[in-house]
C-alpha cells in the first residue's frame, strides 16, 4: 500500500530525521531531534515518541512507522544492536518500544537497506531486477536487491561492500578485516590521501582538502585534486568489481556525499570497471548516481513499513 502515510524515521549521527511521507513524497518538512543531547535510548525514544505524537495530530491517518539506524539491526526481532556514533545503544528493541507506545505497525531496518529499497522503489534502481547500491561517505554502507526483493543475509548483514578488502595487507578494518574499503575512501580518509598526496609532490595543501573541496579543485583542473578521485575510483573498482563477478546485476546505484563529485567519481569508475569486466557483466550494466539524498533513508524505511499493511 505505498499510498499509506507512513511517518519515515532515520537515525544519524547528529539527528534524528522524521517526516510524513506517502509513496515518494515527502508530506511534511523534516523535523530533527539532536542525538547529541540526550543520554542513552530511553530519553531519546521518549523525544521520538512524542514528535511523533505531536505529527500524528495533523495526519491522524498516518498507518505505520518506518525507521532505518545505522549499525547491526535484527529485522526479525526489531532489535538494534547497536547505533553507529550513538552513545549507549546496547540489544534495544527499538520496533517494539516504538509499536508499543504509538499503538501503529512499525518497521526496523539498516539504514543502508533502507537507502537501497527507496532508490530500487522511487529513484536510480527502479525498473531492475538486481541491484548494487552503495552509500559513499563517513563510512561505506551497501544494500542489495536481488531478484526484486531487499537480499538481507541470514543474520540480517548482507550488503557491508565498506568492509570487502581490496588490499589482503593493507590498513586493518574494525573487525580485523585487513584492507577493507571503508578505511580507504571514507570522508576522512580521503582527505588524509590528499594531504599526503600533496606533501608527496610539495606542493601547499589547500586548506579546503575535504571532498566537497577537492571537487572544486579538479573542475578547476587541480592535478592532484584530479588524481585523487581517481585513486578513489580505483579502490571503489576494485571492490565492486568483485562485487559484479559474484552478483552480475543490473545496476549500481551510487549515493551519500562523496558521490557529489559526479562525473570526477563516476567517468574513471566506469573506464576502470569496462576493463576489469568481462561483456556480460559491463556491456548491460547502468552505473548511476542515486536519486535521493538525505531523504534517502526515510522513505526506504517508510517504503518498508508500508509493505507491513
Amino acid at each position: 500500500m505505498s499510498t499509506s502515510q507512513i511517518i519515515g524515521i532515520d537515525f544519524g549521527g547528529t539527528s534524528v530525521k522524521l517526516a510524513v511521507i506517502e509513496g515518494s513524497e515527502l508530506l511534511t518538512d523534516v523535523m530533527r531531534i539532536p542525538t547529541q543531547e540526550f543520554d542513552g535510548p530511553d530519553p531519546l525514544i521518549d523525544a521520538i515518541i512524542q514528535k511523533v505524537w505531536e505529527v500524528r495530530q495533523s495526519f491522524p491517518e498516518v498507518a505505520a512507522i518506518g525507521i532505518g539506524v545505522p549499525g547491526a539491526v535484527d529485522v526479525f526481532k526489531g532489535v538494534t544492536y547497536n547505533l553507529t556514533n550513538v552513545r549507549g545503544w546496547s540489544s534495544v528493541p527499538l520496533r517494539d518500544l516504538i509499536r508499543g507506545k504509538t499503538g501503529l505497525p512499525t518497521a526496523l531496518d539498516n539504514d543502508a537497506n533502507c537507502m537501497a529499497y527507496a532508490e530500487f522503489k522511487y529513484g536510480a534502481g527502479q525498473g531492475f531486477s538486481n541491484v548494487v547500491c552503495v552509500t559513499l561517505g563517513t563510512g561505506v554502507g551497501g544494500g542489495l536487491i536481488l531478484n526484486g526483493d531487499l537480499f538481507r543475509g541470514s543474520q540480517y548483514a548482507a550488503g557491508e561492500i565498506g568492509q570487502m578488502s581490496v588490499d589482503y595487507a593493507g590498513v586493518e578494518g574494525p573487525y580485523g578485516n585487513s584492507g577493507c574499503l571503508e578505511r580507504y575512501i571514507g570522508n576522512r580518509q580521503i582527505k588524509e590521501m590528499a594531504a599526503g598526496m600533496y606533501r608527496e609532490k610539495r606542493l601547499d595543501l589547500p586548506e579546503d582538502h575535504t571532498p566537497e573541496g577537492l571537487t572544486s579543485l579538479a573542475k578547476e583542473g587541480d592535478p592532484v585534486a584530479l588524481e585523487v578521485w581517481d585513486r578513489v575510483a580505483t579502490y571503489l573498482a576494485n571492490s565492486l568489481m568483485s562485487t559484479i563477478y559474484l552478483l552480475n546485476p543490473d545496476a549500481l546505484v551510487i549515493g551519500g556525499g562523496v558521490a557529489h563529485a559526479g562525473d570526477l567519481l563516476f567517468d574513471p569508475l566506469k573506464r576502470k570497471l569496462r576493463d576489469s569486466l568481462t561483456s556480460e557483466c559491463f556491456d548491460h550494466l547502468s552505473v548511476v548516481r542515486a536519486r535521493f539524498g538525505n531523504t534517502a533513508g526515510m522513505l526506504g524505511c517508510s517504503a518498508i513499513a508500508a509493505e507491513l499493511l
